[in-house]
This record gives structure tokens, sequence and C-alpha cells, in this order.
């Protein structure tokens, strides 16, 4: 079983995982899309241009994107992106409202500035726009699984991260600089970047959250609209005899989803059919979850037949017939020419 880049990311990266628990009450942002969270569909959502980039397109900006969610094997991956006029960039989100690494923030204040970003007549609303990509787990999934041709958590990130930026320049933003969060070697990346979008001013560093305002902003989009996500995700596990006034579970339970994280785990071992593992919450590429299903007899294992090598192995296409056949048969089934008998060439 494929899993992120042949390993659990997770192990590799060191994370508070205090600080990447959701808050108790998350703000829930426009960028969640009940629907399509409940349903394991990844979708990407857009912020309306800001009034003061909208009243005159001209305007110059400056853009960040970074993500959250990359190593956990409960939940989405999610891209943020966040754009502003340049003349405002580290004035308004650095100094005015002391943005930073979503990671370094606690979780209550980064709730909170996502909260400011979403308010009509606060300063953030006006100067700032914003975008996500919400890349579900089950797809993240599916794709590094495919037997032919995976499609790896590198090269999902990457194509995710493009098409938020051509999605920017449509909207007719005149973005002049662009800083990126790393994934892999800085230069490579920005050289394929700087091809795409060869106009405009390309930076792709390690700790970008920590150096560049914008993609600290972008960070905390992403990662508080994962965190939402979460809390709709846990709410498919709520008593279906539950009465409405009883209050929603929390994805608390969870944890911060980090195979690390010994709530997650528990919650796993709780939780796991013996047959199908888990719902579309869970990344069934991470080795945590390989493991679980097939180690200690905790899963049901499964024999599939070798269709090239057994000849006792019956095919669907085995129940079909030529033309040829039904001819040569003898007395006709009458269905097999309902619609009439198939012609050759030679008719012609």
């Amino acid at each position: 079983m494929e899993e992120a880049d042949s390993q659990d990311l997770s192990q590799d990266i060191s994370q508070d995982i205090s600080q990447d628990t959701p808050a108790d009450h998350v703000f829930i942002a426009p960028s969640i899309h009940e629907n399509e969270i409940l349903r394991g569909i990844s979708y990407t959502h857009h912020a309306p241009i800001p009034s003061r980039i909208q009243g005159d397109l001209s305007t110059e900006c400056v853009l960040g994107v970074d993500e959250a969610g990359r190593g956990p094997v409960l939940g989405p991956m999610v891209y943020g992106l966040c754009y502003l006029p340049l003349a405002s960039h580290r004035s308004l989100l650095a100094e005015t409202h002391h943005f930073d690494d979503s990671k370094v923030l606690k979780p209550e204040i980064r709730s909170n500035l996502m909260e400011a970003l979403c308010t009509p007549g606060i300063d953030l609303f006006e100067a700032c726009g914003w975008a996500t990509r919400v890349m579900s787990a089950q797809d993240i999934s599916s794709d590094m699984l495919k037997p032919l041709g995976a499609y790896n958590l590198n090269a999902q990130a990457m194509d995710a991260t493009i098409e938020l930026i051509k999605e920017v320049f449509a909207l007719g933003v005149n973005v002049k600089e662009i800083y990126i969060d790393t994934i892999g070697k800085e230069d490579v990346y920005q050289r394929k970047l700087q091809r795409i979008f060869p106009t405009t001013k390309i930076t792709v560093a390690k700790k970008a959250d920590s150096l560049y305002p914008c993609v600290s902003a972008a960070s905390v989009c992403a990662k508080v609209t994962r965190d939402a996500a979460l809390e709709v995700g846990y709410q498919a596990y709520r008593s279906p005899d539950a009465q409405s006034e009883e209050p929603k579970t929390s994805a608390r339970a969870w944890g911060s989803g980090y195979p690390g994280d010994a709530r997650a785990i528990a919650w796993l071992k709780q939780n796991m059919d013996p047959l199908f593992g888990w719902g579309n919450e869970c990344r069934f590429s991470w080795r945590t979850a390989k493991d679980l299903l097939e180690t200690k007899n905790n899963g049901i294992g499964v024999s599939w037949p070798d269709l090239n090598n057994d000849p006792h192995v019956t095919r669907m296409t085995d129940f079909y017939v030529t033309a040829m056949e039904t001819e040569a048969d003898e007395p006709e089934c009458e269905l097999t020419t309902w619609y009439g008998k198939p012609v050759t060439e030679s008719v012609f």
C-alpha cells in the first residue's frame, strides 16, 4: 500500500499537538461546504474580491499560499490562499493584526483572525481576498492508491496550489508577488511556478508562513477551514438516537488527527469496522491505517482470485455469446433476437 511519499509524513514533522487540535468553538467560515465534506468530496471556495481591490483591479497585490493537514491520518488537507494590496502587506497583516504561522497561534486566536477576514466592516475583510482548496481524505487516498500511475501527495499539493493561483488571476486580480511555503526542493518548485506565471515575482521558501505575512494569513485560512471541516465531519458519528436538543459531539475526540496523537489512534481503534475500516474521513494510504487493518488480526482478510491464471474462475464475459455462437445454437432463444440479429460488413 503506497503512503504519503512512501512514509507517514507526520512521523518526520514535529508539531505541537495541542496547537493542532481544533478550538472548542472554531469559527465556521464560508469555506465550509457541509454537504461536500460529509460526502468526502474535494472542493474549492473563493471569497469575493475585497472592495479595496474590486474598486481598482489595477491595484498591485501580493499573494501567499500555505497548507494545513498534510500529515494527519484523519481529515482533509487544505490549501489556503490570501491576497491583498502590496502596499498594505506587512502593515495590515503583521503590524496591526499580528498574523503568524497558524501552528504558532493558539487555536482561539487563529479562529478569531479568520472570523475577522470574513466580517464586513473590518479592515481585513475590506482589503484581503482569500480562497481554500479542501482535499478530502478519500480523494487523497484513492489517488495515491491507484494501481497504475499513482498520484502522489506532492503532485496533488502542487496542482492544488497552481490551480488556486490561476483562479485568482482569472478573476482579474493584478498579482505582482507570490510567496509559497515549499513542497520539496525550493529551487525546483520555484522554477516550475516561474514558467507558469512568468510576469510575477515568485518566492518559494521553507518556513514561508513565518517569514511572509500573506503566507501566514493563508496558513490561518487553511488551518481554520480544516479545524471546522473536522467538526462537520465528526457529526456523522453522532448517535442517531440523540435528541435534537443534545449538544453536538466534538471533533476533539479525534485530537489533531496525527498518527502521533494518542486520541486519534484511540478513536481509530475503537471505531474500526473489521471489513471496511473507516469512513471517508480516513486516509487509507497512510501506514497507520494499513497497520491497524492488517496486523494483529484486526481486520477481515479478503482473497482476490487471479483472473489470468485460475481456470476455475468464472468471468462475467463467459456469459456473453457471439453472433456466430448464437446462430449455431439450436433452438434459438427468442430473447437473443428480440431486437433483430447482428449483421456483418458483407451486408453493406
